[in-house]
């Protein structure tokens, strides 16, 4: 780090930044096999180089923040598979340093985002779709903080709390984040103006209204229309920098592990989103750098 360089919190003040694309459909496209449950984050074990390809592959394409390979990671999950505690302490900071490693050289300042994915995700059946999980909020606390803390010991720029159903399980989060030293987003998957699990977006977005480690609030992981009436109540409701990086406009059918449906993605209207308080942007699933790259230039057009 330069003296140049600034917070993350510090360029929200002022710019607005774009965002990589999904990690695993450029994975795909590298033809990596993601079939098993711990998806993308497989490869922090089996292969690194790959994860750092594709954090490449997405700042050719104007990306300025990098989301690490640690959405499906878990000490559970990787415990499954015969890796140690150590060993997974060891993974979950190697997925920030493939992110560091990619920005390295690129001739300007790179964000590095340390992704925390739901217990939906761990469990590899959609359920983050659906949340309500049958979990207290002090069980999805204590199963969040040790993920949280190995990635915060590795020192991303900012924690990605993402693709979060519902309200329970965005409360444990923040709570399992407190005290780590590294700043938040708060990130809702939803559908229509309500979470997955069916709380008002309004409600949902309060939590982080008055907590200052939050740097960034909004959604992901849900139809670009969804996210067009998100953007302005997350920043009526905290007066916080709203992110904002919607799917193709596909829908996952987990059961047949596959996507359905039309492409609704659209850069150009989303150039419009930063009027509402937008300050990061960028794509979920299915958006590869092919959009990032036209959302760069739709963003870059609309200042």
């Amino acid at each position: 780090m330069t003296a140049s360089d600034r917070s993350l919190a510090q360029a929200l003040a002022t710019d607005v930044l774009v965002l990589d694309g999904g990690l695993s459909n450029q994975l795909e496209a590298q033809g990596c096999d993601l079939s098993d449950a711990l998806w993308s984050a497989r490869l922090l074990a089996d292969g690194p180089e790959q994860i750092e390809a594709a954090h490449a592959a997405y700042l050719r394409a104007g990306a300025q923040v990098l989301i690490t390979a640690s959405y499906q990671a878990s000490f559970e999950g990787f415990a499954r598979r015969g890796v140690d505690r150590s060993r997974a302490e060891r993974l979950f900071g190697r997925s920030v340093e493939l992110a560091r490693a990619a920005a390295a050289g690129v001739g300007r300042q790179v964000w590095v985002a340390g992704s925390v994915g739901p217990y939906g995700a761990v469990l590899a059946d959609g359920s983050e779709y659906r949340g309500r999980y049958g979990l207290t909020v002090r069980e999805l606390e204590r199963f969040h903080r040790p993920r949280i803390e190995a990635l915060a010991a590795a020192g991303p720029d900012v924690l990605a709390l993402e693709t979060v159903p519902d309200t329970d399980e965005a409360e444990a989060l923040l709570r399992a984040a407190e005290g780590c030293g590294v700043p938040v987003w708060l990130s809702y998957t939803i559908a229509g103006e309500r979470t997955r699990a069916g709380q008002p977006l309004a409600e949902a977005f309060a939590l982080a209204a008055g907590d200052d480690r939050v740097i960034a609030v909004g959604v992901n992981c849900c139809e670009p229309a969804d996210a067009d009436r998100a953007v302005r109540t997350a920043a009526d409701v905290t007066g916080k920098p709203v992110v904002v990086y919607p799917n193709s406009g596909e829908e996952w059918d987990a059961r047949a592990r596959s996507w359905r449906g039309d492409v609704t993605f659209d850069p150009a209207r989303m150039a419009a989103w930063p009027a509402a308080g937008a300050r990061l942007i960028g794509g979920c699933c299915r958006i590869g750098p092919d959009r990032i790259t036209a959302l760069a230039e739709a963003v870059t057009a609309a200042e």
